[in-house]
């Protein structure tokens, strides 16, 4: 097997179970020294468990590889920083940037309470925001060192319910969404330090989805995290210099690129809004549909 990350450092946040342990394993087998992040709460936030994050580090180790546990706290500012700071003076460096930490809080918008609310975005958005932001001064700093590119990697964790909606998950959905748009614009900002932003919508069975619909044995196998993580791993290569800006669907049988809004069918404006009506109505019965969970359009 080719080590597509032979001698990179990667942080992968979340990484003590599920789909982020699936990422730091297959990283660590791909020659990576990998900085296994997690707080080791419940799927709702609530409590913290380093014992998880030892375990991978431990798997990773008794493999040959190398790993470290932190257990900072992804949405606060300064932990996010000590994260990406643990990594240059453990390993030297830092190549690779895995925004994956995440929780649930999920209920329909008429019943949903401020704090969670509050509690996913600050996880979710404010958690990919502040590895990605300390990381990002570290790269363009290097790159003015070096006077050349740094060939780094932010690989974000977007969501299905955040591109396409899923009911009940306005909370997770909008952090998802923005992660969609933080890593398109990012990717344009830090393309010139030699950094490439995309992110993942996993298909995945996981602690976090497993009480969303009833699956078989063949569909929770199919839909297990290592089937997601092949894509993280070449995003994280040298290979994949040119690949940036994209939001890829992977696990679950699936292999995709969500492609983002387009502008669909227009009209000419009109003034007065008590006209407006049948334009708009036009326009709606013009316009494609939105997508399903599936990423079709909706019937």
């Amino acid at each position: 097997m080719s080590l597509l990350c032979e001698g990179r450092v990667a942080i992968v946040t979340g990484a003590g179970r599920g789909i982020g342990r699936e990422h730091a394993l297959l990283l660590a087998r791909h020659g990576a020294k990998v900085i296994v992040n997690d707080l080791g709460g419940n799927t709702d936030g609530t409590g913290a468990d380093e014992t998880p994050a030892q375990e991978v580090v431990r798997t990773i180790k008794a493999a040959g590889g190398e790993a470290v546990v932190n257990t900072d706290n992804v949405a606060e500012h300064m932990g996010a920083k000590r994260m990406i700071d643990q990594a240059i003076d453990t390993f030297g460096r830092l190549d690779v940037l895995v925004n994956n930490a995440g929780i649930l809080r999920d209920r329909v918008l008429s019943n949903m309470m401020e704090e969670e609310w509050d509690a996913v975005i600050a996880v979710h958005l404010k958690g990919t925001f502040g590895p990605s932001r300390h990381a990002a001064a570290y790269w363009r700093n290097l790159s003015k060192e070096i006077d050349g590119p740094v060939n780094a990697r932010i690989i974000n964790t977007s969501s299905v319910s955040g591109i396409y909606g899923n009911t009940g998950q306005t909370n997770y959905g909008a952090a998802k969404a923005g992660i969609a748009a933080f890593t398109v614009i990012a990717a344009r900002e830090l393309k010139r330090y030699g950094i490439t932003v995309n992110a993942v919508a996993p298909q995945a069975y996981t602690r976090m989805t497993s009480g969303l619909r009833e699956r078989t044995d063949e569909q929770i196998e199919a839909s297990h995290p290592r089937h997601v993580s092949p894509a993280i791993v070449w995003m994280a290569s040298a290979e994949s210099k040119d690949f940036t800006g994209r939001i890829v669907e992977a696990g679950g049988g699936l292999l995709a690129i969500a492609e983002g809004w387009h502008r669909g069918p227009t009209a000419t404006p009109i003034e007065d809004p008590s006209l407006l009506g049948p334009t708009m109505m036009d326009l709606q019965a013009r316009a494609r549909k939105n997508a399903g969970m599936n990423g079709m359009d909706l019937d």
